[in-house]
């Protein structure tokens, strides 16, 4: 490995942090490149613990598409945690890479993948630690670009004034056509503000500080425009239409250090049209596109080869809706029956779900318990959200799968929801109860068990819900304890069931980060000077800070967090986000948000006709093609997937 100077000055530095092994990189499959041969250089950035960022899908995928490029470099950073970083600040030393320990501003490019509103200030904890200004205005040409994506990306505006550059949509071609664009400014001696104007031409690539937002005396913005020519209103973002060509990873770094994850994981499909009005990821990343079943099972030998783990995961946002998920699961598990492999479907429906599916997915011999989301306690909550699972199949499916042996359900709802009420609450218990009557019923054992897990509702861009008004912290947290309280109290079931609920306050702040505007950017940095970091973590978090600097900042503005977060907006408000183009049409949501408040559910389109939500390329979306088509500017790489050859002068830990 070909280690910084900065290391030799880290290396003390980590016998007196927690967890030191998270910092120090070699893993098996992390890749080390010549950096003296590469024209661009990425350093790929999760703003969490190196635990929680690590196993992200996202991140793997993009390190290796641009490492197989040999005029590309690929590097990761993390966050810092406290103990490191106040060490770092003593000692002089740079937020790093994970690779080379490498100071981060060293790069070209800063890719930052954006998960979690609660994630803001660890991006600016990290961009200080690093040396880079703050703000992207305050960036010279010595400075890397701050590009962001991620599902929260899709309402950047919070963060607007301290990135650089945001990416919509899929991010395979994305980083491809950004690498190249960078590649000719370098080698054309072109400044960093004729770089931006570049990214920001192709349409695709969102540039904040070429917009200007105006607000009227109501407070609610007025216009989004650009303020220069050559960019466009509205950016688009990028689809990959074919997984196939594109069957990452392929060689997943295995950590080192322990991690949320520890599994080889293959995209089965990407995109949702179940069309669940409070999903901003199944949403923002339609049309549906699933990969065939040979390059699955091609991908998932290929990755257990390379990182000797012995649990596969199939992904997607709902993977038993892939059209061929019964035999796809049938030949993954015949091909490793009697080994230690095992299957899982990280996300489940009950109404795609069958106990032949569960079989095969315990057939090794592991059989943990079985989890769904019915979301909404009501058929009505349910119609609202347009959850389409009812009762009875829940109830049927239970029922199966405890004559098959199960023993323990786990079911996720949502709390706070739109027209939501008392009643719609403590049907949730309601459910478990008649959950475990079904379970001692087919097995005549009282030890069957249900676990009820509720999060408080945030309303999110893009989806049907954007408009809504969020419930009450108050309201959220007095129904979700009485909730618990009546399960406690009933001895038929309080052993039976348990409760677990999140306190509703992290969800007001989420709230106000997920659909504020460029002010709110103001209130994260404060919060962040405070000694705001790792928001997330609720041993951390400190509601009594965001609430406190929030108000007396947004105050300035004439504004308050409450204006954020418990006001319905209206059809004609202009929202933060409208000028950013994920293909739906607005007008389809608004009718969608209608139909909600009606109770009225909309069913799949992929198996009931379109809804005409303006996604579909057909009904005239512009399409980044797969690599063997077209693409808005010319990418001379971009015409397949690189094959191991372009690798020949990396390094593998």
């Amino acid at each position: 490995m070909n280690r910084s100077a900065q290391y030799a000055r880290l290396e003390p530095l980590l016998a007196r942090v927690s967890k030191p092994a998270q910092y120090i990189g070699g893993e098996v499959n992390s890749i080390t490149k010549d950096w003296a041969q590469a024209d661009v250089r990425w350093c790929l950035m999760y703003p969490d613990t190196y635990a929680v960022g690590q196993p992200n899908q996202g991140l793997a995928i993009l390190y290796e598409i641009l490492n197989e490029r040999d005029w590309i470099l690929a590097e990761r950073t993390f966050s810092m945690w406290g103990d490191l970083a106040a060490l770092m600040r003593e000692a002089g030393l740079k937020q790093f890479s994970w690779e080379t320990t490498r100071p981060i501003r060293d790069f070209d490019i800063v890719g930052v993948s954006l998960s979690t509103e609660l994630g803001f200030t660890n991006l600016l904890e990290a961009l200080d630690l690093a040396g880079i200004p703050l703000r992207s205005t305050d960036r010279g040409d010595s400075d890397p670009l701050v590009v962001v994506g991620g599902h929260v990306a899709t309402n950047p505006e919070p963060m607007a004034d301290f990135i650089d550059a945001v990416i919509l949509g899929d991010g395979e071609q994305a980083v491809l056509m950004v690498s190249e664009l960078v590649r000719q400014a370098k080698s054309e001696g072109v400044d960093r503000l004729a770089l931006l104007e570049r990214l920001a031409g192709t349409g695709q690539v969102y540039v904040p500080q070429f917009y200007d937002v105006h607000y009227g005396p109501d407070s609610t913005i007025t216009e989004i425009s650009p303020n220069r020519p050559g960019v466009p209103e509205r950016i688009r973002k990028f689809t990959l239409t074919d997984l196939d060509q594109w069957p990452y990873p392929k060689h997943p770094i295995v950590p080192l250090a322990e991690t949320v994850h520890e599994r080889y994981s293959s995209e089965i499909f990407r995109g949702c049209l179940r069309g669940c009005r409070f999903c901003q990821a199944g949403m923002i990343t339609r049309p549906v596109r699933e990969r065939s079943i040979d390059v699955i099972g091609s991908m998932v030998e290929t990755g257990l080869a390379a990182t000797g783990y012995d649990e596969v995961g199939l992904l997607s946002l709902s993977s038993a809706d892939h059209s061929e998920i019964d035999a796809i699961t049938a030949g993954l598990a015949a091909r490793y029956q009697g080994t230690n492999i095992s299957l899982s479907l990280p996300s489940t429906r009950v109404d795609a779900f069958n106990i032949t599916l569960a079989e095969e997915l315990s057939r090794n011999g592991r059989r943990s318990g079985l989890t769904f989301a019915p979301e909404g306690g009501t058929e009505r909550m349910r119609r609202v959200i347009n959850k389409n699972v009812d009762e009875a199949d829940l109830l049927a499916t239970v029922e199966a799968a405890f004559k098959a042996g199960w023993r323990s359900v786990k079911l996720y709802f949502m709390a706070g929801l739109p027209t939501e009420t008392d009643d719609d609450v403590a049907a949730i218990g309601e459910l478990a109860r008649r959950v475990i009557d079904v379970g001692r019923s087919v097995t005549g054992r009282r030890d069957v068990a249900c676990t009820l897990s509720v999060g408080a509702f945030v309303p999110k861009p893009h989806t049907s819900f954007q408009w809504a008004a969020q419930a009450e912290v108050d309201t959220v947290n007095r129904r979700l304890r009485d909730l618990k309280e009546s399960i406690r109290e009933d001895r038929r079931y309080s052993r039976a069931i348990s409760v677990k609920y999140a306190d509703g306050r992290p969800g007001r702040i989420e709230g106000l980060l997920a659909r504020g505007d460029r002010r709110v950017g103001a209130v994260i940095e404060a919060v962040w000077r405070d000694g705001g970091v790792f928001d997330g973590w609720s041993e951390l978090f400190s509601y009594d800070r965001w609430t406190r600097i929030g108000d007396e900042v947004l105050a300035r503005f004439g504004v308050s967090i409450d204006w954020y977060t418990t006001r319905d907006r209206g059809r004609d408000e202009i929202l933060p986000w409208d000028h950013l183009d994920v293909g739906l049409d607005r007008d389809w949501l608004w009718d969608d948000w209608q139909d909600s408040r009606d109770d009225i559910a909309v069913p799949d389109c992929r198996w009931s006709g379109c809804t005409d939500c303006g996604v579909c390329p057909e009904l005239g979306v512009a399409i980044e093609m797969g690599p063997s088509g077209r693409s808005l500017i010319p990418i001379s790489p971009i015409t397949g997937p690189a094959n191991s050859a372009a690798n020949t002068e990396a390094t593998h830990g």
